[in-house]
């Protein structure tokens, strides 16, 4: 899966979303802190891959992208969008094919706008990176090439905080970094920084008003953050093998990016530094229990903006949650399975 697939609805209410063979299901909140409801299956029957992207816009809706078999040795993209968490979501919206026709091309990225647009990332079959595009009255624009070469699976695309768009995307010894700088506008080439980066470990975060950090692990295995314009940073060795996930919280009276990855170890590893004040320095603090090797990681704020962690193991459907003890520091109460 690729972006947040734990989530805070516009009524407040967490949502889970997982894939389960050619299905994905969601299980929601029925009030603060649970209990929650047994998992449905989203946007009717269509059979898909076993592949998802999640984005969320400013109010609260979660757009779910993935493949779909269309005949045999081709598939097409597929497009849902989930209002409210005890809602029903729209059936699977077939969106097309970035080479018009063929096989999957790699995992999808979404990202909302303030306008409630999604827009879907897939790397095509030039190896360079398409974007399509909803307009902001129903449908969608048509595919746009936004180049790049020998691009890498796992694109990483973020909303800031004034609700335009950035993707990230990694290349053999570089970063490229598409800004979307107007509203509705077509995401331009800005800038490529020149470091090894592990496939499919990029991750991206809006950081402050006008900018996003992108988190990453290196050839070396040391945890770096980058912002555009200026120098990467090293936080600190990764925890573990695959990418990290990000969330901005106040830690006793201080905005604070939180970052968890599931380690080495098998357990979650939790670290928190100032925002964007990477040489303030960071540590792992791990949590839980050990989990398998396919076991993800995702946090969200609840409605009351109290950290809450999952992890989800897609071989097993395994299930848990914690959540921030109401004490100084980042005490977590025991986790527990759904």
């Amino acid at each position: 899966m690729n972006g947040d697939w734990l989530m805070r609805g516009r009524d407040g209410r967490l949502s889970v979303y997982q894939l389960s063979g050619e299905a994905v299901l969601c299980r929601v909140e029925r009030g603060p802190g649970g209990p929650w409801t047994d998992p449905r299956t989203v946007g009717g029957d269509q059979k898909l891959h076993p592949v998802l992207a999640l984005g969320q816009g400013a109010d609260g809706y979660a757009h779910l992208v993935s493949w779909r078999p269309t005949k045999k040795g081709e598939s097409g993209l597929v497009h849902s969008t989930h209002f409210r968490p005890r809602l029903a979501a729209l059936d699977w919206n077939p969106i097309g094919h970035p080479d018009r026709t063929g096989d999957r091309t790699g995992r999808p990225a979404v990202a909302v706008d303030a306008q409630g647009r999604a827009h879907v990332f897939v790397r095509n079959g030039d190896g360079g990176v398409s974007l399509l595009a909803q307009k902001e009255k129903g449908g969608w624009e048509p595919w746009r090439d936004l180049k790049g070469r020998d691009i890498q699976d796992g694109l990483a695309a973020v909303t800031g905080e004034r609700g335009r768009i950035d993707l990230y995307a990694a290349a053999p010894g570089t970063i490229l970094y598409w800004r979307q700088e107007e509203p509705g506008a077509q995401p331009v080439l800005q800038e490529a920084l020149e470091t090894g980066v592990r496939p499919g470990t990029l991750r991206a975060l809006a950081t402050s008003a006008d900018r996003t950090t992108v988190f990453y692990t290196d050839d070396s295995g040391d945890l770096c953050a980058w912002r555009p314009g200026g120098k990467p940073a090293t936080l600190l060795p990764s925890a573990g093998p695959g990418p990290v996930t990000a969330v901005r919280c106040e830690l006793d009276g201080h905005d604070c990016t939180l970052l968890a990855q599931r380690s080495a170890s098998g357990r979650v590893a939790f670290a928190a530094y100032p925002t964007e004040l990477e040489s303030a320095g960071a540590w792992w603090t791990e949590s839980g229990p050990r989990l398998p090797v396919d076991a993800l990681v995702s946090l969200a704020l609840d409605e009351d903006d109290r950290l809450v962690a999952a992890t989800l193991s897609p071989s097993t459907g395994q299930l848990l949650l914690t959540g921030r003890k109401d004490e100084p520091g980042l005490a977590l109460e025991a986790w527990r399975q759904l």
